[in-house]
């Protein structure tokens, strides 16, 4: 479910429990989510994101400021070893658009996520149309 190169030395981070929230109709766009766990020495940095499944992936972050939700891009994604990064409603997730063709519930969607030194690390994430 995930792979990253040799500067881990066979450390693999992994993505858990990533759902994408189905929308009540058809729209450009969708939200992911889940837990990327790094279990490794060395850090995590996620630099993008991308999926076969549609024509834009990115990373966001939704924040109050001034009593307002405010969504903004991340450039990057850092996790420490033993740590872990949560994509949840509300605060940091996938942006999910354009999407190839219509997702129904229940089917699995995979998205790549590009690191910093090179490597990749491949998530699964379910269709559903709440959260978990």
């Amino acid at each position: 479910m995930a792979k990253s190169p040799a500067p881990n030395k066979g450390c693999v981070a992994q993505v858990r429990e990533g759902w994408v929230r189905l929308p009540p109709m058809q729209m450009p766009m969708m939200a992911g989510f889940g837990r990327i766990e790094n279990r490794c020495a060395q850090p995590v940095v996620i630099v993008g994101a991308k999926s076969a499944a549609f024509g834009d992936v990115s990373l966001h972050e939704t924040r109050i400021v001034d009593g307002i939700s405010k969504m903004r891009a991340l450039p990057e994604l850092r996790i420490a070893p033993d740590g872990a990064a949560v994509l949840k409603p509300g605060g940091m997730h996938l942006m999910l658009m354009q999407p190839h063709a219509p997702l129904k519930e229940g089917s699995r969607v995979a998205v790549e996520f590009v690191l910093k030194d090179g490597g990749s690390l491949l998530g699964e994430f379910e269709v559903r149309k709440a959260a978990p």
